[in-house]
């Protein structure tokens, strides 16, 4: 008693009077299986019905209740079955998202060691002859370019040309005796081979990858969420290598 007698803080006043009176309008408008009896007789109706009416509308009153906490039990584990999903449907995305950058990092590597590979073409080019700047400027043009490429779609464009560059050198190779017998000639064709079969391996490799995380992201009700989330559909690595 001697906290309610004592200051109420001036901000909770409105809202105890607000509590008040609508505690004092629920009591006050309450009645006593008495009064509802009198005024059952007074209506002629009897008062085992009075009672039996009584009875009904608690039992009535007991089963909503019920009914509601089932739902608010229901929607509860609806939720947190929902929000279990959402967590780790997410964590698959992203580690299969984590497995697919792993597997371009790697098919990178081999790529750049192919592209490390056209300096040595040239020195072996311009040792051999002095006429043959067209090749030497392509393959130093292409290295350049997939040195300048950023992203994925950026250095599949430059692999083309790299390809493309290679190429030219091994049709020159192939009709040029004098520079097939050298010593380093030879040893860049073995580079060359065991790079072209790195990056087959590395290619297959990550489509794999990407193939897992397409089907994961684009499989109903993971769609949904992989779009909401902002996991996209990843491309394919389909540029071919050159011919050793």
């Amino acid at each position: 008693m001697n906290k309610l007698n004592g200051g109420i803080p001036e901000e909770i006043v409105p809202e105890v009077l607000e509590i008040a009176s609508r505690n004092y309008a629920n009591n006050s408008q309450a009645y006593s299986a008495s009064e509802l009896i009198q005024a059952g007789s007074e209506a002629q109706i009897p008062a085992e019905f009075i009672q039996q009416a009584i009875q009904e509308v608690r039992s009535r009153k007991i089963r909503q209740q019920k009914q509601r906490r089932v739902l608010a039990i229901v929607g509860a584990s609806v939720l947190a079955i929902s929000a279990i999903w959402s967590i780790w449907t997410y964590n698959s995305f992203s580690r299969h998202a984590s497995v697919v950058q792993a597997k371009w990092a790697q098919v990178e590597n081999q790529l750049q060691r192919r592209a490390d590979l056209i300096p040595n073409l040239v020195r072996v080019t311009q040792a051999y002859t002095e006429h043959e700047k067209e090749i030497v400027s392509l393959l130093q043009q292409s290295r350049q370019a997939y040195l300048q490429a950023d992203t994925p779609e950026q250095k599949v464009a430059a692999v083309e040309e790299v390809n493309d560059a290679i190429n030219h050198f091994q049709d020159y190779a192939a009709n040029n005796s004098q520079l097939q017998s050298g010593q380093l000639f030879t040893n860049l064709q073995y580079e060359i081979a065991g790079t072209e079969n790195r990056i087959a391996v590395e290619r297959m490799r990550y489509n794999q990858a990407v193939q897992q995380y397409n089907q994961t992201i684009q499989q109903f009700p993971n769609s949904v969420l992989a779009q909401g989330l902002g996991f996209e559909i990843q491309p394919f690595f389909q540029a071919a290598t050159t011919e050793p």
